[in-house]
């Protein structure tokens, strides 16, 4: 059996084709196809705004910029991440205050967040970053409500969960991203994501401040719009008006991300039925799986499960070139972190998933007979 990697990039001749048109065109980098990506990823989430950037961890450090966050405030988020979702408040001068995470659904657990809101005086903590883990999504209409209450934003991390969704209280699905509870959410076009760029990201709004705050940090803090600028010199004119940096994206990127785009629904789908071999597989097998409550429609970046002996299955895995891999390492166990004062054995419920936890191969192109060849090594060796 050839490798089979955890995830994998699916690149098609209209792919091609797109990025070759972009490349004959007049721009590379900042030319038209940009905004139209973003126009299309903004209608695809149900957002009103997009902003296209570098990759992910640019769109989250725009976001924490975008709202202002300042040396000494203090921003909840999961230990169970990519350290990114963590380190775009400490690029700020912020502090990250990591809380546990929900046994079931490993996502950040809400009643922790409440009960450390409630024991700290008003004022204490400025924001949360909720993330849509392995795209399971979270529940922001609760985390919404905790934040109205303590005034606070909300970034979610929806880089796992294009498409995904859950039903809100009054019986309305919620797509990730879409701006209807979180003040910004950010998305990441990674190689391994459900759509690829190669490297890209995505941040989406309704809030048009936000947005236009955005735009303007995006490139350098430049802007040429007329509008805006102190003076006007001519058709040549622009102000530096922010301290901004280089996060933009390229024109051969948006072309690729569109074309990717207009399957994303196909992938997902194909993703869901992934996830449905693989559940009706492990069921009673003492194979852990999460299953995604009522209502919620998950988007499955990552199919994980939970075993017993997790270092002997993945070794075994490897052996017979099954490339499985462990999302995530607990952030707050990090040694950078540890040395601000994080702990281990302090999330306690994100520790012991870390033990078990292992991501299975999971991307649209994994035919049937390769992931019956996983569920039966799998099989083999979690007993």
């Amino acid at each position: 059996m050839k490798p089979i990697p955890y995830g994998r990039q699916h690149i098609t001749q209209q792919d091609i084709d797109a990025v070759v048109e972009a490349l004959q065109a007049d721009f590379l980098t900042q030319g038209p196809r940009i905004k139209e990506f973003e126009d299309k990823f903004a209608a695809y989430v149900g957002a009103q705004y997009a902003v296209a950037v570098a990759n992910g961890t640019a769109a989250l450090h725009l976001c924490t910029l975008a709202l202002d966050v300042t040396p000494g405030q203090k921003v909840i988020t999961t230990p169970i991440t990519f350290a990114a979702s963590a380190n775009c408040v400490r690029y700020c001068g912020g502090d990250v205050v990591f809380e546990d995470i929900d046994g079931t659904t490993v996502l950040l657990d809400v009643e922790r967040v409440r009960q450390t809101l409630a024991a700290a005086p008003r004022g204490t903590y400025q924001g949360i970053i909720p993330v849509d883990f392995a795209g399971y999504p979270v529940d922001l209409e609760a985390f919404r409500r905790l934040a109205d209450e303590y005034g606070l934003w909300i970034i979610e991390d929806a880089c796992h969960a294009p498409g995904g969704y859950f039903t809100d209280s009054k019986g309305v699905k919620q797509m990730c991203g879409n701006g209807a509870y979180a003040d910004l959410a950010i998305f990441s076009f990674h190689p391994v994501k459900h759509i690829a760029c190669g490297e890209g990201g995505m941040i989406t709004t309704n809030n048009k401040d936000l947005y236009e705050k955005l735009l303007l940090l995006r490139t350098h803090g430049i802007t040429k719009r007329p509008d805006l600028l102190h003076e006007n010199h001519g058709d040549w004119y622009y102000e530096m008006q922010e301290l901004g940096y280089n996060y933009r994206i390229t024109d051969m990127q948006s072309a690729l991300g569109m074309s990717q785009l207009s399957r994303a629904d196909e992938g997902l789908k194909k993703r869901h039925q992934i996830a449905q071999r693989y559940d009706a597989a492990f069921n009673n097998t003492g194979v852990k799986f999460i299953t995604p409550g009522a209502g919620t429609s998950h988007a499955y970046h990552l199919y994980v499960i939970q075993v017993e002996n997790r270092k002997e299955l993945y070794d075994a895995l490897k052996k017979h070139n099954i490339f499985a891999q462990v999302h995530y390492i607990p952030v707050h166990t990090m040694p950078y972190y540890q040395d601000l004062g994080y702990k281990k054995g302090s999330m306690p419920k994100a520790e012991k998933y870390y033990e078990k936890c292992l991501s299975l191969p999971m991307y649209p192109t994994l035919t049937d007979a390769e992931q019956q060849y996983v569920i039966d090594t799998v099989l083999q060796y979690a007993k």
